[in-house]
Parts: C-alpha cells; structure tokens; sequence
C-alpha cells in the first residue's frame, strides 16, 4: 500500500490531534467511493454507515466553492447548504474546479488538508457520535477522529443539511 501520509494527516499531526487512519485497496471497478468505504469500514469496524462523512464540493451562486460534509447513506439538501452558508443557491461543483481547489482527486477529497481552504458546512448528525470517519485524502484512505475536531480543524459550520435517500 502507498504511504498514509497526506495533507489532511499532515495536518492533524501538526495539531496533535488523536485520529486512527484506515486503508484498504480501492477498487477501481467500485461505482460509488462512499459505498466502498462504508462496506469495508463496517466490515473491519463495525461502524454505523451514519458515522462514515463523505466530503462533497459545491459552488455557491457567488462563484466561489465550499465543502459539505454529510453521512454517505444521506443525501445533501444544496438549498440547506447554501443558507448555512450564507444564503444564496448552491450547485454540485465541477469535478475539476473541486480537485484544483482542495488538490485531491475526486473520491478522495478529505474536508482537512486541503490546497485552498474552502468554508464547509457539516451535518449537525455528526455531533451524535464520539468518533465520525472522512476521507484522509486518498482513495481507500479513512481518517477515524473526534466530529469536534473534523468541526474546529475545518472552520466549519454545523447545520442540517442531509436528508435521507
């Protein structure tokens, strides 16, 4: 396996911040990044897939970009994510103008770590639990830490942006 070591883990070294890294082998074949890492972390962990946060990248009716963190089994509300944000409206961001901005590659975009720090929003269902797991930065790479943590590290506001599926 490639090394663990990313902006994101970088980052939490720096701040000695306690968190567990987990790796598995991605398969390329997998439809859904988030899926993938939900089977496999319930499988080794025995997590709830609620505790398991995928990183999206938005763009804000005023051109700029911002990260929403949400459970994977959920979806995001964008009108809920651009109003916690500051209002206005909220489109998925292209793929490439996400992976310029954070400087990882789709499906791995962790919410820490990244090459210009976007302004985030996490689910407020992230404060149910002692531990909550996001992308490290890598495919097949998941940082387990404190949603207190995940929340202070990334500025991030809390709010209820997930809606079920």
């Amino acid at each position: 396996m490639a090394s663990t070591s990313t902006p994101a883990t970088k980052l939490l070294t720096r701040e000695k911040v306690p968190f567990v890294v987990h790796e598995y082998a991605h398969d390329p074949r997998s439809a859904s990044y988030g899926s993938e890492a939900v089977d496999v972390m319930r499988e080794r962990l025995g997590v709830d897939a609620a505790q398991i946060f995928k990183t999206l990248v938005i763009a804000l009716s005023d051109g700029s970009l911002a990260v929403a963190v949400v459970p994977v089994p959920e979806n995001l509300s964008l009108k809920a994510a651009a109003a916690a944000l500051g209002g206005g409206k909220a489109t998925m961001a292209d793929r490439g103008a996400a992976e310029r901005a954070t400087g990882y590659v789709s499906g791995g975009i962790s919410p820490l770590g990244q090459r210009k720090r976007l302004r985030t929003v996490v689910d407020v269902s992230a404060e149910n639990w002692d531990r909550v797991l996001c992308s490290a930065g890598r495919r097949g790479l998941e940082i387990e830490l404190a949603p207190t943590d995940l929340i202070r590290l990334s500025s991030a506001v809390v709010a209820s942006i997930a809606t079920g599926h």
